[in-house]
Order: structure tokens, then sequence, then C-alpha cells
């Protein structure tokens, strides 16, 4: 394999739009492109898309009843991102044991 690669991750999210606009507040993401129940988004050039499942074969976190992706996003301060998700509405709870802090963080 040669050439550039890249992985998008495409998001499970009951509502899109209701979705994005809380990715804008809390990551401070800016939306790609919209086509109503699937929206592409970047935080600081790293794209990312929410869809809402119709009946294809896969399901939000709230319709199986948890985690259903893991998304890590690598920035150089990683408390100030923490700090703005939470004052948006996320739950600070670690997902799993901390391990370094300037690394580990988990929010639901």
């Amino acid at each position: 394999m040669s050439g550039d690669v890249a992985i998008s991750l495409m998001l499970a999210v009951p509502d899109a739009p209701a979705a994005a606009a809380w990715y804008m507040e809390a990551l401070g993401a800016n939306e790609l492109w919209s086509l109503g129940s699937v929206i592409g988004l970047e935080v600081e050039g790293a794209p990312f898309f929410l869809a809402e499942p119709e009946g294809n074969g896969w399901s939000s976190p709230s319709d199986v009843g948890t985690t259903t992706v893991r998304v890590e996003i690598f920035v150089d301060d990683p408390d100030s991102l923490v700090a703005r998700a939470m004052t948006a509405g996320a739950d600070g709870t670690p997902s799993y044991p901390e391990r370094d802090p300037a690394i580990s963080r988990g929010l639901h």
C-alpha cells in the first residue's frame, strides 16, 4: 500500500443536527457539510462524521445501551478540551482507569 492513508469515523447518533451542535460547542468542531441525517465535521483538521441509523445494520449508543465506538483525540492541551466538553454536558467519569494523566481522559 502506498500513498496517504486516512481513517474516518462515522458515529451513529439518534439526531445528527443536535449531535453536530453539541460537538461544535463542546469540542470546537466545524461543519464540513450536511445532508441532514449525515453530517461531516472536523476538529482542528481531523474529520469525523455523524449519521442517523435507519435500519441499516448499526445502532446509536442510546439504542443499544452502551458505548458503540471509542474515539481518541490527541491535542496539546487535553485539560482544556475536557473542560470545554464537560461544560457542554459531557460526563467526565473516566471510562477506563487513569494511566498517564497528561494523555488519558475519558468522556461520555
